[in-house]
């Protein structure tokens, strides 16, 4: 089965690999060892980076020292880190720890990785812009915004910046899933300013589902990044991607090599690869495989027995 290039090039390198997080939670060992599993597997052009704490960086260093690749001519591990918040004192230190990291493992003696990206949280604007003036240009930052605040001005900072934005799509608890209405707004304002962004948490699945204890309604990764690339496209309104988050049926959806479609609304190859690539980034999950199995589920991906993995 040939993919068609509207979803390839949606889905090339949209996951962020995020295994010490709940649900799934792994120690740092089993995570490693499941970054690199999925990075060797085919289906592995679908994860980019690999997601650790700051202060877990040793033991990361530790638990994958036999597994980073050792030549020159293999690309480096990629690491986006997690940091202290816009404002904290601590932060400082932190883009210290990192630069460490990088000189110890530019060679390949020491096994290759590289750490181009931070996140942190944002709360106000004058936080994130001084923070912004502390990261070294090497450090591309993702701003976690709260959602449920006017973050018109934090986008403002984050406009004239090389820098994006960052938003919590689930977890947990109900609390921490926004609505369509939530996510649908921030799509719109973000795109009106030219800001890009990452989402996270609660989207292991390409279409909306409901959780199955939660009792709450989880975004599906496939509409939010086909309605970002959209709203980048051509100006829509809130309702008008808040209509394509919330289709669930694929019947009303088409993918092809010149287009996708979803809803009413079409979205151009060029336009879906241009989004990838300066709007809507990437999002962190704990699980590379469920999204996998429902791809594959749904007839989009092929099914990859074991014994080829």
């Amino acid at each position: 089965m040939t993919m068609p290039a509207s979803m390839s090039l949606l889905l090339d390198g949209l996951i962020d690999y995020a295994g010490l997080f709940p649900p799934a939670k792994l120690d740092m060992q089993p995570m490693v060892e499941t970054y690199r599993r999925v990075m060797l597997d085919a289906r592995g052009w679908m994860v980019g980076r690999v997601i650790v704490p700051v202060g877990q960086l040793e033991e990361f260093e530790l638990a994958s020292r036999t597994l980073l690749p050792d030549e020159e001519d293999v690309d480096p591990w990629c690491l986006s880190v997690l940091v202290s918040a816009c404002g904290d004192d601590a932060l400082a230190s932190d883009l210290e720890s990192i630069a460490l990291f990088n000189q110890r493992h530019a060679s390949h003696a020491q096994g290759r990785a590289v750490i181009d990206v931070v996140e942190m949280r944002g709360d106000n604007a004058e936080a994130i812009e001084h923070a912004l003036d502390l990261l070294p240009d090497d450090l591309f930052p993702f701003v976690e915004l709260p959602l449920a605040d006017d973050v018109r001005g934090m986008l403002a900072v984050l406009s004239g910046s090389e820098a994006a934005a960052k938003i919590r799509t689930g977890g947990v608890t109900p609390d921490l899933y926004p609505g369509a209405e939530s996510v649908a707004s921030f799509i719109v304002q973000a795109a009106a300013a030219g800001v890009p962004f990452k989402a996270t948490a609660g989207m292991h699945h390409p279409l909306p589902n409901n959780h199955p204890s939660l009792g709450v309604r989880q975004l599906g990764f496939l509409n939010v990044f086909l309605a970002a690339a959209a709203a980048m496209a051509s100006p829509l309104d809130v309702q008008a991607v808040i209509d394509m988050l919330d289709i669930d049926d694929q019947s009303v959806m088409y993918w092809g090599d010149d287009k996708a479609r979803i809803g009413d609304v079409e979205v151009h190859t060029d336009d879906i690869e241009e989004a990838r690539l300066a709007f809507a980034i990437s999002y962190g999950s704990c699980s590379v495989d469920e999204p996998w199995d429902d791809l594959a589920a749904l007839g989009w991906l092929d099914v990859i027995s074991e014994t080829t993995k």
